[in-house]
């Protein structure tokens, strides 16, 4: 998990929105049974996309205000962000390969 950020509401701006480098930001909490499963895909997608895209995680029940202002209604969701600007959402788990597709269109 060397590569996964936690970002929180106060360093979401600096951390996410102006990030030179494209975002992907996993809304989770730890109570959250799909969480767990995604966690770990989040956390090698990281390790192998090093250097490409930044990984960020956010945990809802702390931040609640980043959470509200994006709608995050349903977890885990993964946003993806280039430029600042929200690009690509995901809710649910997904696998590995589905993961990776996405952040290989994100980052072209």
């Amino acid at each position: 998990m060397a590569n996964v950020k936690t970002v929180t509401d106060m360093t979401f701006q600096k951390e996410v929105l102006q990030s030179e480098l494209p975002v992907l930001v996993d809304f989770w909490a730890p109570w959250c049974g799909p969480c767990k499963m995604v966690g770990p895909i989040v956390d090698t997608l990281a390790d192998e996309n090093a250097g490409k895209i930044v990984v960020a995680k956010v945990n809802v029940d702390e931040n609640q205000s980043i959470a509200g202002q994006f709608g995050i209604r349903g977890i885990p969701t993964l946003l993806f962000f280039k430029g600042g600007k929200e690009v690509k959402r995901i809710v649910g788990a997904q696998n590995k390969s589905q993961l990776q597709k996405v952040i290989d269109e994100v980052i072209k």
